[in-house]
């Protein structure tokens, strides 16, 4: 504890990790939610088969965790796919139920397979914790007979949030993908407003416009991995939202200049959003003044560019400047996606991780004789998952927030009698589970604890006698995942977030070669770009979630912080000089683009090779009237801000 005026405060790492985030709530998916999970209560009480309701509503709860996405495409595959993995979990764990140490070895071989397959990706780590997950409820609980009937009854759980995720698909199919082209437009637009103005703002709204540009790249990269052939409609959005990049690369530029770039260029740019959004097309009309400088040519043709392409009538596929690149055939990707599983480090540490934890739960409750053990495992599951946040932190948002949760499902079974009261019951805490997931991991868990045990307690009619059990239990699952998940691993608690710096700084040097290289081309130049971007906006999910862990990790993040916003400005600053070149500005030298690219290799092979930092006086010298002259000072500035110590 902290110790602030007298008085003891947490931690600041720790309030980091409990802060609620200023994330919108999910309107749509709190009225799903809602609905899923009381439906089948209502259903089963009906039917006369309350458990079998439950069951179902168990189901559809994996698949609201998993209802994330925008598109309709990509809602299948969010849904669709973990349940059929979660189906398959509780196959496993229900043949296996009551079976003793033979529960603990298959359970032990699922989560070495859940962890491995976690690190290919968002869907497959929901995949992986699904049939983890499902898997320690089959070998936990006594489930209807027969064998495959449980599957059957959560199948359909995930099959219930599916559908009403897809209602709207008929009328409202396409709309996600022009509303993520849409909100690209109004975040560059928003970046163009700071352009020139406070560097704290601007530097706020170009990472935002980053994250925009990376959801609308995703999106479409999805749909595009499902649709066989040209389609007009995705090959339109395409082309507008590359038509955007010129004006993302000219804003730069625009900020070196120090003044705020005309009200009426961002304002242009949101009118085009509107016309992405609502499909417009015909003349563009737009108002913009004339302009004076070489950056605001680049940021008027860029524009410009957008406009033609938004209010243009459908595109030939073949004129489209493809920066997404064609897939893989099906069959090559699994390919790749395997031999990188079975040859990534990384995947087998994690999977040996989750695996060591999950046995040693499992052989703690089949060895000490625990009410409703299963929870201690369910726990472990729930916490060691590095990819959604830092495994300490989440150890104790965990215990808070199933204290919390706690709290509010005593005063349920206590005062609520069972029956048809459960249902509207069911209604408001479904409902406040995406609305809470979207503000930290301590609140979902507040969230999904009442619903967890409503649903155990119409299995196995304990009531209020699941509360301290499921505390205790809770707590022993967390003290298993700190020290067999977090302590014993030096690298969960030695950082491993200087070599992710160091990658990025590699990536700015071949961009800044790339940019200036005479046999490049626009597109290599763009995509080469994108990956930089994107790679720094990684780096600041991995140093953001660094800061909500305890010394010396959250400290070194903290110090380390400053350079990724430097890195993120050597970007800026080289793109604002190839816009430069290309507005007709002379060519930097070769000699001059090689001694930049030197510092920044020797920065990062200076990251990766010591922890400990100081600052380094870099000699750069060069014209101050080249076009490299900003971005001569940012390196210089990097250097001093932050460099290894050798040895």
């Amino acid at each position: 504890m902290a110790q602030e005026h007298g008085r003891l405060s947490p931690p600041p790492w720790l309030v980091r990790g409990l802060r609620p985030q200023p994330a919108p709530i999910p309107w749509a998916a709190v009225v799903r939610a809602s609905v899923a999970l009381s439906a089948p209560l209502a259903v089963g009480f009906a039917t006369g088969r309350p458990v079998y309701g439950a069951l179902v509503s168990m189901g559809a709860l994996t698949g609201v965790i998993g209802d994330t996405a925008d598109a309709y495409r990509m809602r299948i595959f969010n849904i669709a796919v973990p349940q059929l993995f979660g189906a398959v979990g509780v196959t496993l764990g229900t043949l296996v139920y009551g079976r003793g140490w033979l529960a603990v070895g298959v359970l032990t071989l699922v989560a070495l397979v859940s962890g491995m397959i976690s690190s290919i990706g968002a869907v497959a780590s929901v995949s992986g914790l699904l049939l983890l997950l499902n898997a320690v409820v089959g070998a936990g609980l006594p489930l209807p007979s027969p064998w495959w009937m449980a599957p059957l009854l959560l199948s359909l759980g995930g099959c219930v949030v599916l559908a009403l995720a897809l209602l709207g698909w008929p009328l409202r199919g396409g709309v996600p993908e022009r509303a993520a082209v849409a909100a690209t437009y109004r975040a560059v637009a928003d970046l163009l407003e700071a352009a020139g103005g406070d560097i704290g703002t601007y530097d706020t709204r170009r990472q935002a416009a980053t994250e925009s540009l990376n959801t609308a790249y995703d999106v479409m990269l999805a749909r595009r991995t499902r649709d066989h052939g040209r389609n007009p409609s995705l090959t339109r959005l395409l082309a507008q939202l590359n038509a955007v990049i010129p004006v993302v690369e000219a804003a730069p530029a625009a900020h070196q200049r120090g003044r705020p770039v005309p009200a009426a260029v961002p304002a242009a740019m949101r009118t085009l959003a509107d016309a992405v959004e609502e499909a417009r097309t015909g003349d563009p009309g737009l108002a913009l003044p004339p302009p004076r400088t070489t950056a605001e040519r680049a940021v008027d043709e860029a524009v410009r560019h957008a406009a033609t392409v938004v209010h243009a009538a459908d595109p030939d596929p073949n004129n489209v400047d493809d920066r997404l690149g064609r897939p893989a055939a099906l069959r090559i990707r699994a390919r790749r996606t395997a031999r990188n599983v079975l040859f990534s480090e990384a995947s087998w540490r994690y999977g040996l991780r989750l695996a060591l934890c999950i046995g040693l739960a499992q052989a703690l409750v089949s060895l000490v004789a625990l009410d409703r053990s299963y929870w201690v495992t369910l726990t472990v599951t729930f916490v060691l998952k590095p990819d959604f946040g830092s495994v300490f932190s989440r150890a104790v948002a965990r215990g808070l927030g199933t204290a919390a949760g706690l709290v509010v499902a005593a005063a349920v079974l206590a005062e609520v009698p069972r029956g048809w009261w459960d249902v509207p019951v069911m209604m408001v805490l479904g409902a406040l589970i995406p609305a809470f997931s979207a503000k930290g991991y301590a609140f979902q868990t507040a969230a999904i604890t009442p619903v967890i045990l409503l649903l155990s307690d119409l299995i196995n009619r304990q009531g209020t006698g699941l509360i301290l059990t499921r505390l205790v239990d809770s707590l022993i699952g967390c003290a298993i995942a700190l020290v067999a998940g977090y302590l014993l691993w030096p690298e969960s608690w030695h950082t491993r977030i200087g070599d992710r710096l160091a990658d990025a700084v590699a990536d700015a040097a071949r961009y800044v070669e790339m940019s200036f290289a005479a046999d490049a081309d626009q597109g290599m130049r763009a995509r080469s770009r994108r990956r930089l971007y994107r790679e720094l906006s990684a780096v600041r999910c991995e140093f953001q979630r660094a800061l909500t862990e305890p010394p010396p990790t959250g400290t070194r993040a903290t110090a380390w912080w400053p350079l990724v916003v430097a890195v993120e400005r050597i970007a800026d600053a080289t793109t604002a000089a190839r816009v430069r070149v290309r507005q007709g500005a002379p060519p930097p030298a070769p000699t001059e683009v090689a001694e930049v690219v030197h510092h920044l290799r020797e920065l990062s092979d200076g990251l990766h090779s010591s922890k400990e930092l100081y600052e380094v006086r870099a000699d750069l010298h060069g014209d101050e009237r080249s076009v490299l002259s900003a971005l001569r000072q940012e390196v210089t500035a990097a250097r001093a801000i932050a460099s290894p110590r050798g040895g």
